[in-house]
């Protein structure tokens, strides 16, 4: 079993406050559907900044999951609301024990 960083991309913060909370009942009903596979739900991202050639434009935030391999780990991001907003997606990385 390995450690996988989900990143989101895209996505927007909804303006009303029914938007809001419909936004973060899906989340929490998606971090439900995936269970013990949940190492940390994360976090939204704040202002960001970026030193020499890489840029974190477009990253909105993260979650890590446990799962057997990179496409159980993909399997399970296809869950994701994110998913659901037309700027929306999520990169998944595994982590290497060091």
């Amino acid at each position: 079993m390995g450690k996988y960083v989900l990143v989101y991309r895209g996505g927007g913060m909804p303006e009303s406050e029914e938007e809001q909370n419909g936004v973060m009942d899906a989340w929490m009903s998606w971090f439900g559907e995936l269970g013990g596979a949940i190492v940390d739900g994360g976090n939204p991202f704040g202002a960001s900044a970026a030193v020499g050639g890489g840029s974190t434009l477009g990253a909105t935030g993260y979650s890590i999951v446990n799962a057997g391999s990179i496409n159980d780990a993909l399997a399970l991001a296809g869950g994701c609301p994110i998913l659901q907003s037309e700027t929306g997606g999520v990169d998944v990385y595994e982590t290497m024990d060091m």
